[in-house]
């Protein structure tokens, strides 16, 4: 049974920060690109940031490069998102996926989110 658990966010004011983090199983993690994702309130969701299985190449949407940090552990099956100098406008529920696509085949998971708001 796959399972993504976010844990983490919660109220934290301006220019504060943030470690979620977001705990595998149920598949082979090293395998997987892990994203944290964000849906706004009352916007679409999108990608914040992408970590490569293996090498653990990494990428950042703009608006979050030089605050937001992306890691792996792969002996803990766990991917985090370090978020520093946060601003009201990353106030989002924040989801975990694993992303694998070979030969065609895609399997693709989700959690469950977790809120993160950013308020004085």
């Amino acid at each position: 049974q796959v399972q993504l658990v976010e844990s983490g966010g919660g109220l934290v004011q301006p220019g504060g920060s943030l470690k979620l983090s977001c705990a595998a199983s149920g598949f082979t993690f090293s395998n997987y690109a892990m994203s944290w994702y964000r849906q706004p309130p009352g916007k679409e969701r999108e990608l914040v940031a992408r970590i490569s299985s293996y090498i653990g190449r990494t990428n950042y949407a703009d608006s979050v490069k030089g605050r937001f940090t992306i890691s792996r552990d792969n002996a803990k099956n766990t991917v985090y998102l370090q978020m520093n100098s946060l601003k009201p406008e990353d106030t989002a529920v924040y989801y975990c996926n694993a992303y694998r696509s070979v030969a065609g085949s895609v399997r693709d998971y989700w959690g469950q989110g977790t809120q993160v708001t950013v308020s004085s």
